[in-house]
């Protein structure tokens, strides 16, 4: 090894990443013109993600959540997914109509069938090949343009576009601005991943209707348009920008900022209290796209203020965000927000997209300690492993249980980012820049380094396993720099090359960097431990989730049935079990919690009248779970 060094990500960046200018993936890393790669992007990332179709899933919880969803994308019949678009369009439709959000009676009808489906279609392509998805999704796209072209004028929508007369007078409908979002952006992730250029062309038909309706608004009327409904315009627009180079979407993009919402962020002002949760993250991500394509400096000050807002004072230990689907209290004010609907999924889903944005300008180690906690303590935990079914809220009150989706008769907004998530699960765990490697999260896969000649294999159990093996092979000796994260819950690990120990590691939050000619068949074994640790409620320290490592541990109790099990959002709020305070030291959480010798990962409660079995919340599924409990030493 020629030099090792253990270096917070934050604060040593090298010099070379600072002034490299790189191309980017929020959408697309660049455009080809004339044989030509070409990227309009003014402010480039530090460092950025590798193309899905070169990184591959092992065996663990990651993949039984893809394939679990992949069954579930294979499982919905195409006429059924088509059918309100054509009725809307005056075509001819026989099939069963879906129900839930896609019914022909919901006003969000077509926000999955032809918005989330593209997507999460088109992402599983990336991440796993599968042909006959990807042909499935360009059939969608070829009847949905027959449709299109029937309304004419570039609008394309499962409902009649007199609900944006409705929007236009502030008269009461249900989120129109909200589909045609998820509609483009479906469109534009079949080009970008699929290549389907009839679905680039429909998405700018679409925009140059919406330009048709927003362009007779003076700019206080479409202030109050935005006041009623919220969509994420902004980011399917810039991204269709970014991807066609006509700056005419760009400026139809920033019609859609929000003067009421991002005023007091840019000013470091949390007013967040009060605000629908999920209609605004994406808001901030289209902020942060027009930091990337134009520099002003502003909208990065509004995403990274947001961010450290949302994740340090109104978090959950899961990482989720939201009660009832808003923002209720004053920031740091949670004890009181536990409830059969707290952190709504699609929260979730959306965050961890701003963090990747984030990451990519500043690849601070904190942005992936987020990341990490939701994804295994948010994400994995609400798929329904049998049926790649998924949830709405993840409810954090004590006592109760996960609901999920009915296949054909749910189709919520969460159904749609959960479709897209975990078709996606290989986008973050490896970045790079021109002369390095960030290994992000510990997921067993396999890289593709093609521009390298090198392959990075990962093995590892995580998080069963406490750590994780990369063996580099390759044609040829690669001088390269691999950083490794070192999360914020390890303590005292440690990292072998080819079984000789370093001596030193890095501190918690940071990335460990090894700098060195890599041969083929080189290993890095990197050693993690676990410990218990609790988080409490910012604002009462009796009010306590357990955690071990990464993972938020659950209390498990009695199997719930099948029917409460596809009930609803959420259960019921009078259905709960009680579940009964801890008596203990709050600041010892090894009084009242022990591992079990046999089995990974599970815990048993002692010194309470009653012994609880804990495990990761990812893996309760048909059970009641409690996550926070009130935690008080006895009184005498």
């Amino acid at each position: 090894m020629t030099s090792m060094a253990a270096a917070a990500g934050s604060t040593l960046v090298p010099e070379f990443l600072r002034a490299a200018a790189l191309p980017q993936d929020p959408v697309a890393d660049a455009t080809q013109k004339n044989g030509k790669s070409v990227s309009y992007e003014k402010v480039q990332w530090k460092v950025r993600p590798f193309p899905m179709k070169q990184v591959r899933l092992g065996e663990g919880p990651c993949k039984i959540a893809m394939e679990a969803d992949r069954q579930y994308l294979h499982s919905l019949p195409l006429d059924r997914l088509l059918h309100t678009f054509r009725t809307n369009a005056g075509i001819s439709s026989s099939a069963q109509p879906l129900g839930g959000w896609e019914a022909p009676d919901c006003e969000l009808r077509g926000h999955y069938a032809g918005g989330h489906y593209l997507s999460a279609c088109a992402l599983m392509y990336a991440s796993t090949g599968d042909e006959d998805l990807k042909n499935n999704a360009r059939l969608v796209v070829a009847e949905l343009g027959k449709c299109q072209a029937v309304l004419k004028s570039g609008y394309l929508s499962a409902f009649p576009i007199d609900f944006f007369d409705r929007l236009r007078e502030r008269e009461r409908v249900w989120a129109p601005f909200y589909t045609i979002h998820k509609i483009m952006a479906g469109l534009l992730d079949m080009y970008v991943y699929c290549g389907d250029e009839q679905a680039l062309d429909m998405a700018q038909k679409m925009a140059g209707w919406v330009a048709s309706y927003t362009g007779p608004l003076s700019y206080e009327h479409m202030q109050r348009v935005l006041g009623t409904e919220y969509g994420g315009m902004g980011e399917v627009l810039s991204n269709l920008y970014a991807v066609t180079g006509k700056e005419y979407y760009l400026h139809l993009a920033q019609r859609f900022d929000k003067r009421q919402f991002f005023e007091p962020l840019a000013a470091h002002r949390d007013e967040l209290k009060g605000l629908h949760v999920n209609t605004h993250i994406p808001q901030v991500i289209a902020a942060a796209r027009y930091y990337e394509l134009t520099g002003e400096s502003r909208y990065r000050d509004i995403a990274e203020y947001f961010w450290d807002e949302v994740v340090n004072q109104r978090s959950y230990c899961t990482g989720g965000t939201s009660n009832g689907e808003s923002w209720n209290t004053d920031p740091g004010k949670l004890a009181s927000e536990l409830s059969t609907n707290t952190t709504e999924c699609c929260c979730a889903y959306n965050m961890m997209k701003l963090t990747r944005h984030l990451f990519g300008w500043t690849p601070d180690a904190r942005y992936m300690d987020y990341y990490e906690r939701a994804l295994f303590n948010h994400r994995l935990g609400t798929i329904n492993p049998e049926d790649g079914t998924m949830m709405y809220y993840l409810p954090l009150a004590a006592g109760y249980w996960k609901t999920f989706g009915k296949p054909y008769d749910s189709l919520w907004c969460c159904t749609g980012t959960g479709s897209e998530e975990y078709a996606k699960l290989t986008d973050t765990l490896y970045f790079h820049d021109d002369d390095s490697l960030y290994v992000n999260l510990y997921v067993d896969s396999q890289l593709e380094w093609p521009e390298k000649g090198i392959r990075v294999k990962q093995e590892t159990r995580f998080p069963e396993e406490q750590g994780t093996t990369l063996t580099i092979t390759g044609k040829s000796p690669s001088q390269l720099t691999i950083n490794l994260r070192v999360p914020y819950w390890a303590q005292n690990g440690r990292v072998r090359i080819n079984g000789e120990a370093l001596p030193a590691f890095s501190s918690a939050s940071s990335y460990l960097t090894l700098n060195r000619v890599w041969k083929p068949g080189d290993k890095i074994e990197l050693s993690l431990p676990m410990s218990l640790h609790m988080q409490a409620m910012p604002d009462d320290e009796t009010i306590q989730a357990a955690m071990y490592g990464p993972l938020v541990l659950a209390g498990r109790f009695e199997p719930v049935t099948k029917e409460m099990t596809y009930s609803d959002y959420e259960p019921k709020p009078g259905d709960q079990k009680k579940v009964a305070d801890i008596s203990a030291d709050p600041a010892a959480p090894a009084s009242w919690i022990e591992p079990d010798a046999k089995l990974p990962l599970t815990f048993r409660t002692v010194g309470q009248a009653q012994t609880t079995t804990m495990v990761p919340l990812y893996q309760v599924i048909h059970e009641r779970y409690a996550v926070y409990w009130k935690v008080g030493k006895k009184s005498t």
